[in-house]
């Protein structure tokens, strides 16, 4: 497996991220550590999860995924092979919410006790807090740094004007930065991150790991008509935001390319991402086997410049 750096950090991380939304929610404890040690033995070394996986589902209190993957590197043993990040700034309930300096010194511990690690690669703001001074965030990162609690830190969910100044804020203050960005990003939802973050991140050499690789699942090509919404809980949503005609040009392409390659769609659109410039690793989630050596196909797959301008002419806006 050939790794990529992540930013300036240091941190050497596979070309696909393992989303950890899915542990501890549709994905069983007994599930999860089968999907992280086949993930592991493929060559793979990147997850991301976050504090507040999985607090939407009825009865969770937020911290669910962790506490598996915490449970699993304890298990396995394997803490030295992975890259683990998570995040923080979401609402955890009880007004544990955002980053202010006081809350980010619990929050990482909770992290850290739940993860059952003594130390996080990656520790990022999952939203931007624009109620706390950059340079306060800041410093308190530069603390847990300090204290050899986090490796590097991240931004998630920054517009481009905001990662500017979080970047300028470090280097004047000579704080440490924000090493990586998690944005929205895959074939169908382009324009943002191309038109405004991408140049930023490339000119500041900060790592991209973009998340809804998959747009929802709709690239995978499950969606492909009205009724196809019934086909899971996040179907109707799905099919709301992504099925309409520039939409089906772009699966109608993956179809074709997938024939050529003897692939999925879900596979090349995956691929392509991999292909584009500033992008470090696409963040997908796999809730069986099946679908993770899926993901692992994805990131072997090395198409062509035909096969991505053509994607790029089909998923133009």
């Amino acid at each position: 497996m050939q790794l990529r750096a992540l930013g300036r950090s240091g941190l050497q991380v596979s070309p696909l991220c393992f989303g950890g939304n899915v542990f501890g929610w549709t994905v069983d404890e007994a599930t999860s550590f089968a999907l992280l040690d086949a993930w592991v033995d493929a060559g793979f070394n990147f997850i991301d999860t976050a504090d507040v996986y999985s607090r939407w589902v009825p009865g969770h209190a937020g911290g669910e995924s962790e506490s598996v993957i915490g449970k699993w590197l304890q298990r396995s043993g394997k803490r030295a092979q992975v890259v683990i990040a998570t995040k923080v700034g979401k609402d955890m309930g009880d007004g544990k919410v955002g980053l202010r300096p006081e809350y980010i010194r619990q929050a990482v511990d909770a992290s850290l006790q739940r993860l059952q690690t003594d130390y996080i690669d990656l520790y990022q703001s999952h939203d931007d807090d624009q109620s706390v001074p950059l340079s306060e965030t800041l410093e308190a990162f530069a603390d847990l740094i300090k204290a050899g609690k986090v490796r590097a830190i991240g931004a998630s969910n920054y517009s481009a004007p905001r990662l500017a100044e979080a970047l300028e804020t470090s280097q004047h203050l000579g704080l440490p930065r924000y090493e990586s960005l998690q944005p929205l990003y895959n074939l169908y939802d382009r324009a943002v991150f191309e038109a405004e973050l991408r140049p930023l991140c490339l000119a500041q050499g900060v790592g991209v790991i973009n998340f809804y690789a998959l747009a929802a699942g709709f690239l995978t090509g499950k969606y492909r008509t009205e009724a196809d919404a019934a086909k899971s809980a996040r179907g109707p949503k799905t099919v709301g935001l992504y099925l309409n005609p520039r939409g089906l040009r772009i699966l109608a392409e993956l179809d074709e390319i997938a024939e050529r390659y003897e692939a999925t769609p879900g596979q090349i659109a995956i691929a392509w991402q991999i292909a584009q410039p500033g992008i470090t690793a696409p963040i997908a989630s796999a809730t069986s086997l099946a679908q993770l050596q899926d993901l692992v196909a994805a990131a072997r797959l090395q198409l062509d410049a035909d096969a991505i301008e053509a994607l790029n002419q089909a998923s133009a806006q």
